[in-house]
């Protein structure tokens, strides 16, 4: 469900062993092209599909009509957007989100939206968490991903689905905490890339991404208390890392940009992509204020991108609250 670059990444990871796919994506235009030369024309154009073992669909109502299991791969500010077109009954399918956010408005993770407003079972759901971007991914280069559900046969069935030479993958049931580390781990990355735009070097940004795990843990044990959660484990520190320092990462990217001294609107038209963690930061601090957790990086980011505060000047202010 969705036609961008990780919704690319995951048709490809799902078609490996010669299985068949339906693909869902809001542009005929855009399926048209891939029909034409099995290529997507604007996200991960070097991988190539067997379009013979797809079947497209512009049509929401009828992609998920003929489908059991839902992967959503689109922006969150597009969700709510999406669904409103849906008139078929969600709560009879397995839901299966790949999306890095918060829904913008209603300040709720994916899951949680799906079990309001479309009355899904937590037990019909799965969440998949990093470290994974999906640039390595049409490379084929060794990654990992974790697939968490409460239902360990969707976990399983998933997991295994999408397993091919170059992607493992790792079981968990920690859905929420993976929900919020997903959207914080873009936040702290946009917080990386701010100071590399103002020359900051490796020194601090360990400095920094240390702080922000702590951070990360203290939000997400707060909001959704779990005593088996290893913050250290893949799918919250090693998400954490590949996004704070990769060269692929549209949130360091970004907020490398907004270090240099770019607007968030023109950040955001020279990206041409969705930095999640822009709007993960506004989220993060609404929800934040029910429960005051400290997290002065969080709220260095808010007031950089939403306040308009001088990039320089407040990374000066965070420096003297990180240890």
């Amino acid at each position: 469900m969705g036609g961008g670059s990780w919704a690319t990444a995951i048709a490809k990871m799902a078609m490996s062993g010669g299985r068949h796919i339906n693909w869902y994506m809001r542009r005929p235009e855009q399926i048209q092209q891939i029909q034409e030369t099995g290529f997507n024309p604007s996200y991960l154009s070097s991988v190539r599909f067997d379009v013979k073992r797809i079947k497209f669909y512009s049509d929401i109502n009828r992609a998920i009509r003929y489908s059991d299991v839902l992967v959503f791969a689109m922006p969150s500010p597009f969700l709510k957007a999406h669904l409103a077109k849906v008139k078929v009954n969600l709560s009879e399918k397995y839901i299966i989100t790949a999306i890095k956010g918060i829904v913008p408005d209603e300040n709720m993770i994916v899951t949680d939206y799906f079990q309001k407003y479309y009355d899904v079972s937590i037990y019909n759901m799965g969440v998949i968490a990093g470290p994974c971007h999906a640039e390595e991914v049409a490379l084929e280069r060794l990654s990992y991903l974790t697939i968490a559900s409460h239902n360990k046969a969707l976990s399983n069935w998933f997991a295994n689905r999408i397993s091919s030479p170059f992607l493992k993958t790792y079981i968990g049931t920690d859905v929420r905490g993976m929900e919020y580390a997903s959207v914080l781990k873009n936040v702290y990355a946009i917080a990386s890339g701010i100071c590399h735009g103002l020359k900051y070097g490796d020194n601090f940004q360990a400095i920094l991404v240390s702080n922000s795990i702590r951070e990360m843990s203290r939000f997400v044990d707060e909001v959704a208390p779990d005593k088996e959660r290893n913050i250290g484990d893949a799918a919250y520190l090693g998400d954490l890392l590949v996004t704070a320092y990769s060269k692929f990462s549209r949130n360091r990217m970004f907020g490398t940009m907004i270090g240099k001294g770019y607007s968030v609107k023109s950040s955001q038209l020279e990206m041409e992509m969705i930095a999640e963690g822009y709007y993960g930061t506004k989220c993060i601090h609404e929800i934040n204020e029910n429960y005051n957790v400290d997290m002065p990086i969080l709220e260095a980011c808010y007031n950089i991108l939403y306040e308009r505060i001088a990039p320089n000047i407040e990374i000066n202010v965070l420096t003297e609250k990180l240890n």
